[in-house]
């Protein structure tokens, strides 16, 4: 089972036992809480893996559990979750709610001595959503307890805000655009909102923390712009448009530096990325 790990003052990570070429190392399930309290938010509690789920409920008092999005590596868990604790489920989609409201845009959550900003960031996902988190990072006061993250966090962890993104950025790698329901120009528009982060701690879905939410949505967008290019030159060496292109051939043409066993998902993007050429004709 994997031992918990504090990355900022206010956010321990539990990783999932569920890696793979999608998952990278596993879901991140994320611990939050301001040193010394008894209760934790409990954000993306992965796949409905028993000894997971136990570790998770066994770390403090589950006051809310909350989804980035509903992809079944990070939502599969959270009903056995809610039987276990009793803790409501947010979610922007009100299929994965369970005993309270759901989650929308500008929403804040205050508990357990942290602030959970909720941001809208579609287009991996049309639910995807990302949390701006912040709260008191000081030491806490009297007799320090034992349980995870209710001790004094140590000195070197970084400071400051940090967010909470889901797969709209990862850790290491890029994500896929989840066509239909995942839209390219959605998902542009999301890493702006987040390029504007500047040097907020970013704590993905999957993979390691990074520095800087700036940094990383800036390099996704590059990413990006660099595979519509790429994609607008197979269509010109195949002689046809956004509308009759074959996605599976602008695979072949376009990621040969993807691992074959990930073309399905180069698949989903392509489709993503070819409605957003056939929407936006003009946009070089």
């Amino acid at each position: 089972m994997t031992t918990p790990r504090q990355v900022t003052a206010l956010a321990t990570v539990l990783l999932a036992p569920n890696p793979g070429p999608m998952t990278l190392d596993g879901t991140n399930t994320w611990l939050l809480r301001a040193a010394g309290e008894p209760g934790c938010v409990v954000v993306d509690p992965g796949p409905d893996d028993a000894g997971h789920l136990a570790a998770v409920a066994a770390a403090g008092r589950v006051e809310l559990i909350m989804l980035t999005h509903g992809h079944a590596d990070h939502s599969a868990g959270a009903a056995v979750l809610h039987r276990l604790t009793g803790a409501p489920v947010r979610a922007l989609d009100p299929a994965h709610r369970l005993g309270s409201e759901g989650l929308i845009a500008g929403d804040v959550i205050a508990t357990a001595g942290i602030e959970l900003r909720v941001l809208p960031t579609p287009g991996h996902t049309s639910d995807s959503l990302s949390f701006l988190l912040s709260g008191d990072e000081r030491p806490a006061p009297g007799p320090h307890a034992d349980a995870v993250g209710t001790a004094d966090p140590p000195s070197d962890l970084p400071s400051g805000p940090a967010v909470l993104t889901g797969d709209t950025i990862l850790g290491r790698g890029t994500t896929v655009v989840a066509h239909p329901d995942g839209r390219l120009g959605d998902y542009l528009d999301s890493l702006r909102l987040l390029q504007e982060l500047g040097d907020t701690t970013v704590l993905p879905g999957h993979g390691p923390e990074l520095p800087a939410a700036g940094r990383a949505a800036e390099h996704y967008l590059a990413h990006r712009r660099a595979r519509l290019d790429q994609v607008r030159r197979a269509l010109a060496d195949a002689g046809v448009d956004a509308a009759e292109a074959d996605p599976a051939d602008v695979v072949r043409r376009v990621y040969t530096d993807t691992d074959r066993a990930l073309w399905f998902a180069a698949e989903l993007s392509v489709r993503a990325q070819l409605d957003y050429l056939r929407e936006h004709p003009d946009i070089p």
